[in-house]
């Protein structure tokens, strides 16, 4: 039986109840999922307490306590793409992330993320991404495999010792010089999966530069020096460039588009650098994957 990792699991706070066994409670407050569904899911090792210990179908209910479980969405759509392994060691893997495959689970996809399926993949519970990507975005993703170093590499992400380089078409900005540095204040809009600029002391901070031109359509390098949500996408939108089959910016688009496997977001994580924080050499990271016109 594997224990999974905490990370992507929903979460419960047992109230103060007289229950016999933590598997009543489960089945009377999730009354869509049966008891034959949550006694699998607790041998599968799905339902944990907060030190990663599996829950087992005799768990005693304990009130007060934190119970993790993992979502199963009936008849999750496959993503028919397929992550690459760029490295490995004990210390990390480094992935090229296909467009419309999610970082780790959320909403309707659980099973078919990048998360679960290296989990499965290098048979390792204690997978955790560094940093994340959108779904829609495609390009270098890092993961940790090993607790016992990976604060070390988080902290290169907080304290910005990490070099980022995106690749995205948009459309052409002639009048413009370039290289050019966009900041601006990014706050939450709706509905509340969007981003948008507003006044403001700024927050998220952008070199952008051209690399390619091909008439209407330019090929942009960009260098987020900030790392907000949406940054890269809200920022080439906000100078009049939005990024080729973006469905949110600079106008929500119909649903249908975000599942449009013929039209992907033209946005690549290319190349990801930094000094090593434990054998100090310099590691770079690039994407095998191209964005094509």
């Amino acid at each position: 039986m594997t224990a999974y990792s905490l990370l992507g699991a929903s979460k419960v706070r047992l109230p103060d109840q007289p229950y016999g066994l933590l598997l009543d409670f489960l089945v009377e407050q999730f009354p869509t999922i049966s008891r034959d569904i949550w006694q699998q899911r607790m041998q599968a090792g799905k339902v944990l307490d907060a030190q990663q210990h599996c829950l087992l179908p005799s768990e005693p209910y304990q009130s007060g306590g934190l119970v993790y479980y993992f979502r199963e969405v009936p008849e999750e759509t496959k993503v028919p793409f397929t992550e690459r392994i760029l490295y490995q060691d004990e210390h990390l893997v480094a992935v090229d992330k296909p467009h419309f495959l999610p970082t780790m689970p959320a909403g309707r996809y659980v099973e078919e993320t990048v998360l679960r399926r290296l989990m499965v993949r290098l048979d390792n519970p204690d997978i955790v991404p560094i940093h994340r990507l959108d779904r829609l975005t495609a390009g270098v993703l890092l993961f940790s495999v090993n607790p016992s170093s990976r604060g070390a590499y988080q902290r290169l992400f907080r304290e910005r010792k990490v070099f980022k380089c995106y690749e995205a078409l948009a459309p052409a900005l002639p009048d413009r010089e370039w290289p050019y540095r966009h900041s601006s204040r990014l706050e939450p809009a709706q509905p509340f999966f969007r981003m948008q600029e507003v006044p403001g002391l700024a927050n998220s901070d952008t070199v952008i530069e051209v690399c390619e031109q091909y008439g209407a359509l330019w090929r942009y390098r960009l260098y987020p020096v900030t790392g907000r949500k949406h940054q890269l996408r809200v920022h080439l939108a906000a100078l009049g460039a939005p990024i080729v089959n973006d469905p949110l910016y600079p106008h929500l688009q119909e649903m249908a588009a975000y599942d449009d496997y013929t039209q992907p977001l033209k946005l690549l994580a290319k190349q990801i650098s930094f000094v090593d924080p434990l054998s100090g050499i310099l590691r770079s990271f690039k994407s095998k994957l191209d964005l094509s016109l």
